[in-house]
């Protein structure tokens, strides 16, 4: 029996909440080193573990993967996530790449200034109200599925889901001018795998708090 992959990261969300998704919707269960001082990381960089001396970093299938899209292009490929064509997987790079512009300004969020960070959340409304979810909602409109690409579930619809909710703990009502985007979302919602990676007790991780803010420092500032 093949080993589990194993996520190496800090206890919280960061650029490691999309690889758990990913595995979570393919239905793949993960165990996970949480890294929590200087020290722990400093070890998988002198142990030659980390290419690029950093994480995230997922052990799988015998490899010491790094670079984010790296590893969720591995996985999506690994779980029929990735197109069935070099057409359907250049539209799903396309719109995942996206859509990950749109989350890196979610994920840095909580490490601006108090006093930055509303102006931020309206900056990222207008940006996921404005240029993003136009795109999404002409393309769901326009072939009338329920899924970005081929019909199927893909990498693309696992992180527009990612960022649609995390976008919504900050801003409610993201969605009130996208019906398709609302339908959409609801229905992803509902796929049993991913239905069961947004109940209480998976490993799903909450918005960053004080903790995770202070783990990271901990870890990553010298």
């Amino acid at each position: 029996m093949a080993a589990r992959p194993r996520l190496h990261y800090p206890n919280g969300r960061g650029r490691m909440e999309s690889v758990r998704w990913l595995l979570a919707a393919a239905g793949v269960e993960f165990d996970e080193e949480f890294l929590e001082t200087r020290e722990q990381l400093e070890k998988l960089q002198d142990g030659d573990h980390l290419l690029f001396q950093q994480v995230p970093m997922v052990e799988i299938d015998g490899m010491k993967l790094v670079q984010t899209r790296s590893i969720l292009h591995y996985i999506a490929e690994k779980h029929q996530l990735f197109g069935r064509d070099l057409k359907e997987r250049t539209l799903i790079d396309m719109y995942t790449e996206g859509t990950l512009d749109l989350l890196e300004p979610i994920i840095m969020h909580p490490f601006l200034k108090p006093e930055y960070q509303p102006k931020e959340v309206l900056h990222m409304a207008q940006k996921a109200i404005v240029r993003y979810f136009p795109v999404f909602e002409k393309v769901l409109k326009g072939h009338g599925q329920n899924f970005l690409v081929g019909n199927q579930l893909s990498l693309a619809d696992v992180i527009l889901l990612q960022t649609i909710l995390a976008l919504e703990e900050k801003i409610p009502n993201v969605l009130a001018s996208f019906p398709f985007l609302q339908e959409y979302s609801v229905k992803l919602c509902n796929i049993p795998t991913i239905k069961r990676f947004l109940e209480p007790g998976s490993k799903k991780k909450p918005p960053p708090d004080d903790v995770y803010l202070r783990t990271v420092y901990n870890v990553f500032m010298p």
